[in-house]
Parts: C-alpha cells; structure tokens; sequence
C-alpha cells in the first residue's frame, strides 16, 4: 500500500509527490522548472470534437500543440522521455494520423525519436465505409543523448517459448531466452477503457493505467518526476504514484478534476481497482463464453463472395 499521508497538491512545488492542478497546462508549466521532468507523458485531445474540446482548424490545433510541447522540452531532464500518445484526426471522412503532423514539432526541438509505439486494442467505433479503426500510436522522443533512461527489465513480458535452446555455437544446448522474460516490443495489445473495463469513468476517451505503467517503470526511476499536461481522470499520475515516483498534472475540465482527485486518493489508499499491467487478454472461446456460438446456421449455402479466411471449398462457383 501506498503512503495515504500523501496530500494531493493544487500547486507545484518540488517538495510534493503528487500534484492535480485545475487549469490550463501552459499556467502549471509556469511553476516548473527547467529539465526537472524526468517523464512526460500524455495523451492530448484529437481535435474530433469530444465533449472537453472544441473542434477547430488543423492549423490551429497544431499550432496549440505546439505551444505545449515547446514548454514540456523546457521542463524535460537531460536524461528523459516524451510520450505523446495520439490517434487519428477524421475530417470529412478522411483520416489524418495526428503522429504524423506533430513528428516535425518535436523534431524541430532537437529531439529524437527512440520509438512509434502502436497500442492495439479490440473494441471501438464500427465503421462501415472503412476498416474500423483499432490502434493509436506512442511517439517517444529523447534528447540527443546516449544517456537517456531506459529500464528493460520491469517490463519484460513473458517468453513464448521459455525451453528453447541453442542448437549450434558455442552456447549450444544453453537456454536462448532471457530468464527475465522478453522485450514487448513496439505493438503493444492492451485493452482500451470501454464500459465493461474495471477502470471505466466518465471520460470518455480514458487510457488504461497499465499502458502508462510500461512507460513510467521503462522511462523513469524511483523518486523521479512524471509530468502529464492533459491529465484527464488522472492515469498518468496514478501509475506514477504506484511506483514510487512523483508526479503532477493539469486539467481544465472541473469533473475530471474531481474524478481524478477520487481515483488517486484510492490509488494512496490502497483501494483503486485497476487491471493488471501484464495480464493476458481473455479469450471467449477458451473461457466457454457462449456469446462465441453464432446465431445464424452456418451450414447454410452462401451465395455472396467467399471470406477471407474460409476454404473456397466450401462454395460453388457457377460457370459465366
């Protein structure tokens, strides 16, 4: 359990551990001083129209992101990373991935980038013009440094094939898989916070607190400082906290405020239910759900184009 004398801070200072600032992140950023965040990481509104944003020209919102990321690089430590986690701007029914038009911004502040994370997931809008949307990405950037923090080791995964062993060489007959467990990689299958998700709120574009967890645990060490200047319902100051890391964060919408004040009070408590960082994903068919049994006869003889993935010997094909 995590110290419950923790007070949540409204106002930075160097001497609290956790912060939920009400109010523009450009006014909290004022507060903080140069390359003292060891992480910042976030996931800023995508300009779709949400009920916290106001739809606006693309050349605005870049201008406006770029403002914040300019401020964020100020408070950046030598050694640390920025995560911007972003999807997809849609724009009469044409997509604009947001990674793509932000790049230039972080790069033209002599940043480099370290990864394009894609966070999969299953469930979300379905489209029926196009194939339904089931990502969005993570941009790490770093100075231009060798020195940059990067943990491995807490967030290795399990090894698929734990037994396997060298077959020739030197090491042959030796165990080739890390005993640790293996680098997860760049794609990244974790479930997105939809209405049956066990961290659900009111928001209605919540990440999960384990995809943050990854990143806080890779990116920072203990006592460092985690900085999140679009904090929603206060995710990224929950996964700070839970590692024994500091953090702060902004947000203008006064119910989030108080959702996120309501969730990282339980998280110092002890009492915030969250899903596991590593868990597996449930499989319906392995769990005997019957939801996975389809309604319709699947015996019945189609007429219409075969599918993707079924034997074109289940049809027949007349002659023209």
């Amino acid at each position: 359990m995590l110290d419950s004398s923790v007070k949540i801070a409204e106002q930075f200072s160097p001497d609290e551990h956790a912060v939920l600032f009400h109010g523009n992140c450009l006014d909290l950023l004022k507060e903080i001083p140069d390359r003292s965040m060891q992480l910042v990481v976030t996931s800023p509104p995508y300009n779709i129209g949400k009920e916290y944003e106001k739809k606006i020209n693309v050349d605005t919102y870049i201008s406006q992101q770029a403002e914040v990321i300019k401020d964020c690089v100020r408070v950046l430590s030598d050694t640390g990373s920025i995560c911007w986690q972003v999807g997809n701007y849609v724009n009469s029914s044409s997509i604009i991935p947001l990674d793509t038009i932000l790049y230039p911004i972080f790069t033209d502040m002599n940043l480099v980038m370290r990864n394009r994370i894609i966070w999969h997931f299953e469930h979300g809008l379905h489209c029926t013009k196009r194939f339904s949307g089931r990502y969005e990405t993570i941009i790490w950037f770093t100075r231009k440094t060798k020195d940059f923090v990067f943990n491995l080791d807490p967030v290795r995964v399990p090894q698929k094939y734990p037994g396997k062993k060298y077959f020739k060489g030197p090491k042959a007959g030796q165990y080739s898989c890390n005993p640790l467990g293996k680098n997860p990689g760049d794609i990244w299958d974790i479930p997105n916070v939809k209405n049956n998700h066990i961290e659900k709120t009111e928001h209605p574009c919540q990440f999960p607190v384990g995809l943050i967890e990854r990143l806080v645990l890779s990116m920072t060490n203990e006592g460092d400082w985690v900085f999140d200047p679009f904090l929603g319902t206060g995710t990224s100051v929950i996964a700070a906290l839970r590692h024994k890391r500091r953090a702060a964060g902004a947000e203008t919408e006064k119910k989030y405020v108080e959702i996120a004040h309501d969730r990282i009070q339980k998280e110092l408590n002890g009492t915030l239910r969250t899903r596991p960082m590593n868990k597996l994903k449930y499989d319906p068919k392995a769990g005997n759900n019957k939801l996975t049994i389809p309604p319709w006869n699947t015996n019945e003889e189609r007429t219409q184009q075969p599918r993707l993935l079924e034997s074109p010997g289940e049809y027949h094909y007349e002659n023209s």
